[in-house]
């Protein structure tokens, strides 16, 4: 028998869930395929969302009207803001989930989600008709029909566990790799390759002295990544616990370092170079006599701690023995040891902007398969094939976000103009734009472009609308309203800044670096006033996005004057207009990886890694520009 649905998602990880869940909330009738439904969004690695740009991906999600920030807040258990000593931003949210609980959210945001169903069962077959894909075949011999089918099988096809000398196959620890896919659209031509990731091993608590580390408590404030008020932290706050290897450790690393997988020539994929295994570590940063570690819990009930830091797939008594000589580990018991998996990926370079791959129409790849780490640069993907799944089905339309619009269009351009040769990884430094793209602001950005498309609801879009309001009124009243030097010059004293001489707008002084609009509240009594008539759910958020805004002015009208110029480039379009093979002013380079990635714009061109800004004059020139 055959079913139809306008969408397919195969694959329930957090890509997969975020496709799904978009599809259907925009009215397609949307199917997840999954090969087990109670591990929905399940955290394969360490028990965390978000982190060093990170979490600037998950407000964006949120922002798109997306599941990540909110089931993340929900199952909140410890939530830190890394780099407050920084700029805004680089301000990132970071949060440590209950992992069960956050499971048992996403089942319960995937099963209760109208239009989406779900069939558990291992895709064995894709099925294509006239250069489109049309559906999927499943071990089960069904047979599903759709007119869009987004790929987000994460490490699971042909994936390959190592414990030490011991192989086995899965697409994480306990559960069964998929095959036959890859080796299908390889076999059409699509580029495919191998990658490594890695997971620590899992500690019983009770066995850790925590009496010998030192305790990492969480935040205590109004942060969180859902932009919704009525989305709150609501569990119990857990710390974290650091602690350090030392040289014994890397000594009984080192004698068994020929038994590693990644160094006997086991492992021939290559691995995340900015998440790197211990043995790895010890080995490229040989001078250092101890790395940092953080012992993170895995729930409010459980006894279960991620021992951050220590990726290893070395054998299971080498593990045990290098963690025994750690302080407060001296007696531990593990759950489970560490392990190393290879898995598929597929060449970004075959993607579109929207996911979309270029080879066969309606067909999109999201998340690990694309060569990425990370469960936010998954979802990141995932929001955006779901929403381009859905357009495939019901116009000719697409969304994509530029590189100054969002660090998840910054992720998907590096994918498909540059390619990767190791997994891909976000950081901020990876966008030039970085300042516009703060965590504050997320919901300006990309909020109304949601709400346009139909997956934003308009109770998120009418909490924007008013939000601008109260901003756009606070900014004013502290341009316009001038405080008496007699008012502040005691707190301007105790701050080290310069005293006033005569009266000055509130806005000039809160430019300072020393100075926070939060202090000012008790100083100014009209501000005061001003400030707590707005609702407390919304206020220190509002306070703080004003401030920020105020603060860094003129930066960030500088930088957005540059994207808007660099933008232009955008909009000169070359694809299939060029022949490149035959301009000879070109580099060899040049000419051959535009001929074969064929992109959109110069601008898109003009990123691709080997062009060189004499190429880009070159094209600029074609085109009469």
């Amino acid at each position: 028998m055959i079913f139809k649905y306008d969408v397919i998602v195969i694959g329930g990880g957090h890509a997969g869930c975020e496709a799904a869940c978009a599809a259907a909330r925009l009215g397609s009738r949307t199917l997840l395929i999954t090969m087990n439904m109670n591990t929905l969004g399940q955290m394969s690695c360490n028990p965390a969302v978000g982190g060093i740009a990170k979490g600037q991906i998950v407000r964006e999600i949120d922002a798109l009207g997306g599941q990540m920030g909110i089931i993340t807040d929900k199952t909140a258990i410890q939530f830190r803001m890394l780099n407050r000593s920084k700029g805004p931003a680089m301000w990132s949210p970071r949060s440590q989930s209950d992992r069960a609980r956050f499971v048992l959210e996403w089942i319960d945001t995937v099963t209760h989600t109208p239009n989406l169903f779900v069939w558990q069962d291992a895709v064995t077959e894709i099925l294509f008709a006239n250069n489109a894909v049309v559906g999927a075949k499943t071990a089960l011999g069904a047979e599903f029909r759709a007119k869009s089918v987004a790929l987000t099988a994460g490490t699971f096809l042909n994936g390959l566990m190592h414990f030490g000398q011991k192989q086995i196959a899965g697409g994480r620890i306990s559960e069964t790799a998929s095959f036959g896919v890859t080796e299908q659209l390889k076999s059409m031509g699509f580029v495919a390759g191998r990658m490594k990731t890695g997971t620590p091993c899992r500690i019983d608590g009770k066995t850790i002295d925590f009496n010998r580390t030192t305790e990492q408590v969480g935040d205590n404030d109004f942060h969180k990544f859902s932009f919704l008020p009525t989305v709150k932290r609501e569990l119990p706050q857990h710390s974290c616990f650091i602690t350090y290897t030392n040289e014994k450790t890397h000594d009984i690393l080192r004698r068994d370092l020929q038994k590693s997988p990644l160094y006997n020539g086991q492992i021939k994929s290559v691995g995340p170079r900015y998440c790197p295994s211990i043995e790895t570590k010890i080995v490229t940063f040989a001078d250092k006599t101890s790395h940092q570690l953080f012992l993170e819990p895995e729930g409010v009930n459980s006894n279960e701690f991620y021992l951050n830091g220590f990726s290893s797939s070395l054998p299971v008594e080498t593990q045990i023995e290098a963690i025994n000589t750690i302080a407060g580990l001296e007696q531990a018991k593990l759950f489970r040891p560490g392990y190393a998996i290879e898995y598929d990926f597929f060449d970004t370079t075959q993607l579109k902007h929207n996911l979309e791959t270029k080879m066969v129409d309606n067909l999109f790849f999201a998340g690990q398969i694309n060569g990425t780490t990370g469960y936010e640069e998954a979802a990141g993907q995932g929001i955006i094939a779901g929403i381009n799944a859905h357009l495939r089905c019901h116009s000719d339309g697409e969304f994509t976000l530029a590189r100054s619009e969002a660090y998840i269009g910054v992720l998907i351009d590096d994918l498909v103009t540059k390619g990767v040769d190791e997994p891909y990884r976000m950081f901020s430094s990876r966008a030039e734009y970085r300042l516009l793209l703060r965590q504050d602001d997320a919901d300006r950005r990309l909020t109304q472009k949601s709400y346009n498309l139909g997956l934003s609801t308009k109770e998120r879009f009418d909490l924007l609308m008013k939000k601008t309001d109260i901003e756009k009124e606070l900014t004013e009243f502290l341009v316009n309203h001038s405080v008496k030097p007699h008012e502040i010059n005691f707190y301007l004293q105790n701050k080290n800044s310069s005293e006033l001489r005569r009266s000055c707008k509130i806005s000039e002084i809160l430019v300072r670096p020393q100075i926070c609009l939060v202090d000012l509240i008790d100083i100014i009594p009209a501000l005061k006033e001003k400030i707590y008539n707005i609702h407390a759910s919304r206020r220190d958020e509002i306070v703080e996005s004003v401030e920020i805004k105020l603060k860094y002015d003129g930066y960030i009208k500088r930088e957005k004057l540059i994207a808007d110029k660099l933008q232009r480039l955008e909009h000169i379009y070359i694809k299939d207009k060029i022949d490149y093979n035959a301009i000879r002013s070109l580099s060899t380079e040049a000419r051959q990886k535009l001929t074969r990635i064929n992109p959109d714009t110069i601008g898109q061109a003009s990123r691709i890694s080997g062009i060189s800004p004499s190429d880009i004059s070159v094209l600029l020139v074609l085109m009469g520009r």
